[in-house]
C-alpha cells in the first residue's frame, strides 16, 4: 500500500514540475509595432510628411504657464490641470475630418473600459493645433465626448482648449509633436498619438496609432501616478510588463517571468521533497513473516 502511495506522490510532483516548465515554455512575449502610417493612404503631400513626426521627450517637463482658451472662452494656464492627477494629453483639430476624430475616439473607448474615472483618477486635456478654431466648436467637442463616455463628473475632467499659434507651436514643440499645415487641402498633416503625463507636467508616456488598449493607459496611468491610483494587481502587472518607447506600448518582460517561474519550480520542489520525505518518515514498519 504504502509503495502504491509513494509512487502517487512521485508522479504528482514529476506533473507538477512539468506543469511549472509548461507555463515558462508558455509565456507570452509581446511583439508589438507602430502602427501603420495613416496619413500615406490619405493622400498628404511626400514633402509634408518630411515635416510630421512624434518625437519623444520623455521625463521632460511641459511649460506649464502657457495659456490657452476653455470652452467658454476664458483664458486657462495648463497649470491649472496638473498637480494632482495625471494628465492624458491629446493634440489635435476640431475640423479634421478624419485622423483626429478617430484619435479622440480611440481615446474615448478606451478609457471607457477603464476602472478608473476621468475627473477623479485621472484628467484628459485635447488642445487644437488650429489656432483659427473657437471655443464654442471645442465647447461642443466637449459636450460629444462627455456624452459618450457616459460617467458623472467627466466634464470637470474632460478639457477641450484652443489658443493661439505661438502658444500652441510652444506646448507641440515641448512635446515632440511635430505637424504641417496644406494650404492646398486646408488641412493639418500629423501623426496619431496621445501622450501621458505625471502631476507635475512631466512626459511620462507615449501611445501611438487610434486605438489604445486599456491595459495600456492603465498600466501608463498608474506608472505617471507613481502607484497612487490602481490596485495591487495593477502593481504586480507593472512588475511584469516594461514600456518599450520604441513601440509606445507595453510588453511582457520574459526575464521578469523566468524568475517568477524559476521561483514556482523551487517552490514546487521543496513542497514535493517535503511531502515524499514525511511519508517516509511516518511509514509503518512492514511485518515479519
Amino acid at each position: 500500500m504504502f509503495a502504491t502511495g509513494k509512487f502517487g506522490l512521485r508522479h504528482g510532483l514529476l506533473a507538477s514540475l512539468a506543469a511549472a516548465t509548461a507555463f515558462l515554455s508558455l509565456a507570452p512575449i509581446c511583439g508589438a509595432q507602430l502602427a501603420s502610417d495613416p496619413m500615406q493612404s490619405a493622400g498628404v503631400r511626400p514633402e509634408l510628411l518630411k515635416q510630421v513626426s512624434i518625437d519623444q521627450k520623455l521625463n521632460q517637463s511641459i511649460p506649464l504657464n502657457l495659456t490657452f482658451r476653455d470652452e467658454e472662452g476664458a483664458p486657462v494656464q495648463l497649470a491649472q490641470f496638473f498637480g494632482q492627477k495625471p494628465v492624458i494629453l491629446t493634440l489635435v483639430y476640431y475640423n479634421c475630418p478624419n485622423l483626429c476624430t478617430q484619435v479622440l475616439n480611440g481615446v474615448e473607448s478606451g478609457l471607457k473600459e477603464l476602472p478608473m474615472d476621468i475627473g477623479k483618477q485621472f484628467d484628459v486635456v485635447t488642445i487644437s493645433i488650429d489656432p483659427t478654431e473657437s471655443h464654442v466648436l471645442a465647447k461642443v467637442k466637449q459636450e460629444m465626448y462627455v456624452g459618450m463616455y457616459g460617467r458623472p463628473g467627466a466634464a470637470q475632467g474632460w478639457h477641450f482648449l484652443t489658443g493661439d499659434e505661438p502658444q500652441i507651436k510652444q506646448l507641440a514643440d515641448a512635446v515632440g509633436f511635430r505637424y504641417a499645415y496644406d494650404p492646398d487641402t486646408k488641412q493639418f498633416a500629423h501623426y496619431s498619438g496621445i501622450m501621458l503625463l505625471t502631476p507635475e507636467g512631466k512626459l511620462s508616456r507615449y501611445f501611438y496609432g487610434i486605438q489604445y488598449p486599456s491595459r495600456e493607459l492603465r498600466l501608463g496611468l498608474v506608472e505617471a501616478s507613481e502607484g497612487k491610483i490602481g490596485t495591487p494587481a495593477d502593481q504586480i502587472l507593472l512588475f511584469c510588463y516594461h514600456y518599450d518607447p520604441a513601440t509606445g506600448k507595453y510588453g511582457l518582460l520574459i526575464s521578469r517571468v523566468i524568475q517568477i517561474g524559476g521561483a514556482l519550480t523551487v517552490l514546487i520542489l521543496g513542497v514535493g521533497i517535503l511531502i515524499l520525505f514525511r511519508g517516509e518518515h511516518y511509514a509503518l514498519p512492514q511485518r515479519k513473516a
